[in-house]
């Protein structure tokens, strides 16, 4: 007989596309699913509230999925180089696959492989969370790209991989495990998730629908991505941060065939901005303290303002009276997104504009966000920071109301988010634009002259 094979998964929470399991079922025997819940390995980055959220939901989705199929989820908590060597040898598995991950939890991959391979058990990874992994892109001196522009443009010459297909049946194995509302990943007091569940439905199944409708719905709007109260997006980040759709699936259905006519105006640019998110995780593979530390050193000596508690509660809260920060910002409270351009808006507005530490509103997103991703969100705050790879320059500060008058001009988006807009309720500015544009301006020409650099990009 076969012994027995472990899957253990991590943001692959899918069957579709998903070579490890493809390669456990290839090999005849009996398969386990495993998902570990690890709150003790110093690499992993704890999850924020909202996306705890979805994580509880795309495991429950995936369960169903994996019993129609045959299997079981199996859930287990702990250390992962503690429970994976545990549950092998409970299950006398003759071998453990997953699939590859980038972030600085890797370290624990390479310390479980050796100490597997050591006891005799097989080890196998697989590409599967990005179109190319880190070490297939890089410039012709063998260091990875610094500029996104050419990054994109050797990336996009690669052959990337195709989906592989969900296994028509999984032979599974009996295996005890956690009870999933044991791990009490959802809020309760208060239960501040109503928002949530009213916009999205985790899963696989709802993720595949979703690139459905956008490949022959929104993506021929895609050319107007900037307009926040147009559906012209494809609100499948959280889908692909839990891995409940693969990029080589994305990639694949918007160059399909069945394209409308109209969305293939768009591919390339929807493409490139896969290709954005393979750029941070490649920057986060080389720089594991990006979201704690200033990719470009000369920011260290940034003028950063103490936190003023007020003004930060207000941009929380979208009580700032800058009427396009406060959509967004209760925009991200009540669905757990915000719109692309609204994010880059209400980033500027606190770095730049309140003078306060990008690191501050790195954490805030990272609690709030259902799509916050380790290497994408603080690469894009550090890119509206200016102190990050191919950043912005820290001088171009967005000016909200311009922003507004340009991207919502008949105040959908505004009035959808700020219903009080225009009367008694709602608050006067917590700062004036002019006067706080020009202490930022003051606060970076400070830098340069302290470090003798500029941070033009």
């Amino acid at each position: 007989m076969t012994p027995p094979v472990l899957v253990w998964l991590r943001d692959d929470l899918r069957v579709a596309d998903n070579p490890a399991l493809t390669a456990a079922v290839d090999r005849g025997g009996p398969v386990v699913v495993v998902v570990v819940h690890d709150e003790l390995s110093p690499e992993l980055r704890p999850l924020g509230g909202a996306a705890r959220w979805w994580w509880h939901g795309s495991l429950t989705a995936l369960d169903e999925r994996l019993g129609e199929l045959g299997a079981t989820l199996v859930l287990r908590r702990g250390a992962a180089e503690t429970v994976i060597p545990e549950l092998v040898a409970e299950i006398g598995a003759s071998a453990v696959v997953w699939n590859r991950r980038y972030t600085p939890a890797r370290a624990i991959d390479a310390r479980l492989r050796a100490r597997l391979a050591a006891d005799g058990i097989e080890v196998h990874s697989f590409a599967a969370a990005l179109l190319a992994e880190p070490g297939r892109v890089l410039t012709g001196a063998g260091q990875p790209y610094r500029v996104f522009t050419p990054f994109w443009r050797a990336a996009s010459a690669l052959d990337f991989r195709m989906p592989v297909p969900a296994p028509e049946r999984i032979p599974g194995l009996a295996v005890d495990g956690d009870s999933l509302a044991d791990w009490d990943l959802l809020p309760t007091r208060p239960d501040w998730a109503a928002g949530l569940r009213a916009t999205w439905t985790p899963g696989e199944a709802a993720a595949l629908d979703r690139l459905d409708e956008f490949a022959t719905g929104a993506l021929a709007d895609y050319h107007r991505r900037d307009e926040p109260a147009v559906d012209a997006t494809s609100r499948l980040s959280p889908r692909l941060r839990f891995g409940e759709l693969s990029p080589a699936q994305v990639w694949t259905r918007i160059h399909a065939a069945d394209l409308p006519p109209a969305a293939r105006r768009n591919v390339a640019k929807f493409g490139s901005e896969l290709g954005w998110r393979d750029f941070n995780a490649q920057l986060l593979f080389h720089h594991p303290e990006l979201a704690t530390e200033n990719y470009r050193g000369e920011f260290d000596a940034f003028p950063w303002s103490v936190a003023d508690p007020t003004e930060l509660a207000a941009w929380q809260q979208g009580r700032t009276g800058i009427p396009i920060v406060d959509a967004g910002m209760r925009e991200l409270w009540r669905t757990g997104v915000m719109h692309n351009r609204v994010r880059m808006i209400v980033a500027s507005f606190l770095i730049k504009n309140l003078l306060i530490d990008w690191r501050i509103g790195e954490a805030w997103f990272w609690d709030t966000l259902v799509d916050a991703d380790e290497a994408s969100n603080p690469g894009n705050w550090q890119w509206v920071a200016g102190s990050g790879s191919d950043a912005a320059p820290y001088f171009r500060v967005f000016n909200p109301v311009t922003q507004a008058t340009r991207f919502d001009p008949d105040e959908r988006y505004l009035r959808r988010w700020v219903p009080e807009l225009g009367t008694p309720d709602y608050p006067e500015p917590i700062v004036d634009l002019a006067e706080s544009r020009a202490r930022a301006l003051d606060a970076y020409q400070h830098m340069r002259a302290t470090t003798g650099r500029g941070a033009t990009a």
